[in-house]
């Protein structure tokens, strides 16, 4: 935990957050801050290269405000270059190996990046031609960095080479540049899905990321906090709720490039991780795992989930692993945070809802008279804190669209409150289908279809009918054997009738988006395309 008066929270509740790392290389320097495969780096080593990369920034012209790229895997030297960059004022991107030359291009010609730092072959892709394209597309770069071991392509530098020209900055110079950072000033760009058009860059900053670390740490303790981190770097999964919580318990993040079930639990078992966090698909991918029972997980002290709601089934069988269960709900525009739930053993509640607001979050559920929703009635989740985004990058008209006079992020998720003051997501705004006139919320009917036994996972998209208007199709997952028609009934018994899915369709998996969650887009073009 971390109480209020305590160095590390008056150091990292300081402007610049950067100052966790340096407070820990400061009082633990020894401690291991990164692993990664063999190598180790503890807090005195990744302090002292995050020094040294920020001194070459500095030596390359790099100033306050200024945009610096990067496409990696989880990687320890994704974490050293969105440090040195942040540390000195200076926004960082992150690019997730995985887009195409098209989304990647979106990117770097919207955030316009004075450096890139980039992979050149990664699972047998080579980047060169793309990084020579995004070039080309954004006149802003002027220097491609690559990292060390990769190939270099004409005019590029190795990350080592780079460092090296950095040694004619001096530490006076470091220091004032890392003391002109403000709380409030940006430092980080995280593009938005984009599956209402395209991707729009969320600007988040230094205080918002410091002070949701270290109040997630102190509803989530784990002593010491020890992480396994493969989620794409261009997510908040991997920045937010991953690596700056664990760096501000001065604990370990393990990262894993390449994500596979059984791999991650034989990391997870090797290197004593003690928080298994994730999102409910990829642990369903884990407990399918036929070596599941082969692994010792009992170094885990805390279990969470978020981006989605967990099946009751998958809970009970994760609390029989650790009992100390929890979950959250948050978005990119607000740093991750607007509700949580503290480690619990009910069941009942964790499958029913997301916990009560984050600390320091307002929250406003508002009907579509615009009036406050009464507990038991949805609205829409309109969130106000200190960790909302700063606005959309370059984007004056979304951010109108998205912020409220009053300081209220819009979220578009549709929620309900109870009486006890817990939250339940019940959609989305733009997931919501009228059918026969009534509203029906995608998430009430994929919970249903979820408690039965055998149902892994279920996702509910709408698609046009003459007559109903709107009808709801259920793509599901099962986790034993079922059938269409027994999930009709199985609904029918459950829900009123307009609520229940016109079609039913069994897939042994359902697609999922590169951070794990369920691509609902892709379910409805297939949707669609069936009617």
């Amino acid at each position: 935990m971390t109480p209020a008066n305590t160095p590390l929270r008056q150091i990292a509740a300081a402007n610049n957050a950067y100052a966790i790392v340096k407070h820990w290389a400061e009082a633990t320097p020894n401690a291991e801050a990164m692993v990664h495969g063999a190598q180790r780096t503890n807090y005195a080593q990744l302090n002292a290269r995050i020094d040294a990369l920020a001194r070459a920034l500095l030596a390359a012209g790099v100033k306050k405000g200024d945009r610096i790229a990067t496409l990696q895997t989880p990687h320890p030297d994704y974490a050293l270059v969105f440090l040195a960059t942040i540390s000195i004022g200076a926004i960082w991107i992150g690019l997730n190996p995985k887009y195409r030359r098209e989304e990647l291009s979106h990117v770097v010609r919207d955030s316009e990046p004075r450096l890139l730092f980039a992979r050149m072959e990664i699972e047998g892709r080579s980047y060169a031609e793309d990084v020579e394209a995004l070039c080309e597309q954004a006149p802003s770069i002027e220097l491609v960095i690559t990292f060390d071991g990769d190939p270099q392509g004409s005019g590029d530098l190795h990350l080592s080479t780079f460092i090296e020209e950095g040694v004619c900055t001096d530490a006076e110079t470091l220091d004032q540049a890392r003391a002109n950072v403000d709380g409030r000033d940006a430092c980080l760009i995280v593009y938005t899905s984009g599956s209402t058009g395209a991707p729009k860059g969320a600007l988040l900053h230094h205080r918002g990321i410091v002070e949701f670390s270290l109040k997630q740490n102190e509803i989530w303790p784990c002593d010491p906090l020890r992480t396994v981190n493969y989620f794409p770097i261009n997510h908040v999964g991997c920045v937010i709720d991953l690596t700056m919580p664990t760096f501000a318990a001065g604990g370990a993040i393990i990262f894993m490039e390449h994500f596979d079930p059984s791999g991650c639990l034989a990391l997870m078992a090797r290197e004593h991780a003690t928080m298994w966090g994730s999102v409910p698909s990829v642990f369903q991918l884990q407990l399918e795992a036929p070596d599941f029972t082969d692994y010792d997980l009992g170094s885990v002290q805390l279990i969470a989930w978020e981006g989605a709601a967990m099946p009751r089934d998958m809970i009970a069988r994760l609390a029989s692993i650790c009992p100390r269960l929890a979950t959250n709900y948050g978005m990119t525009e607000t740093t991750s945070a607007i509700t949580v739930l503290a480690p619990t053993d009910d069941i009942e509640i964790l499958a029913n809802t997301v916990g009560k607001a984050f600390p320091g979050v307002e929250i406003r559920l508002v009907n579509d008279k615009g009036e406050d929703a009464a507990d038991g009635e949805p609205g829409e989740v309109w969130a106000r804190s200190q960790f909302n985004l700063l606005g959309y990058w370059r984007r004056p008209d979304a951010t109108a669209d998205a912020i409220t006079p009053d300081g209220y992020f819009r979220t578009g998720d549709l929620a309900v409150r109870n009486a006890a003051g817990h939250y339940r997501i019940v959609g989305r705004l733009k997931e919501m289908y009228k059918s026969g006139g009534y509203n029906v919320y995608p998430r009430e009917v994929e919970s249903v279809l979820e408690s039965h036994p055998n149902v892994a996972l279920a996702a509910i998209v709408s698609a046009p009918d003459p007559i109903w208007q709107e009808i709801g199709i259920a793509f599901v997952a099962p986790s034993g054997e079922i059938d269409s028609e027994t999930l009709q009934h199985y609904c029918k018994e459950r829900l009123a009738n307009y609520k229940v899915p016109k079609r039913i369709i069994i897939e042994p998996h359902l697609p999922l988006l590169p951070i794990g969650k369920v691509d609902k887009q892709a379910l409805k073009r297939r949707a669609e395309a069936m009617t």
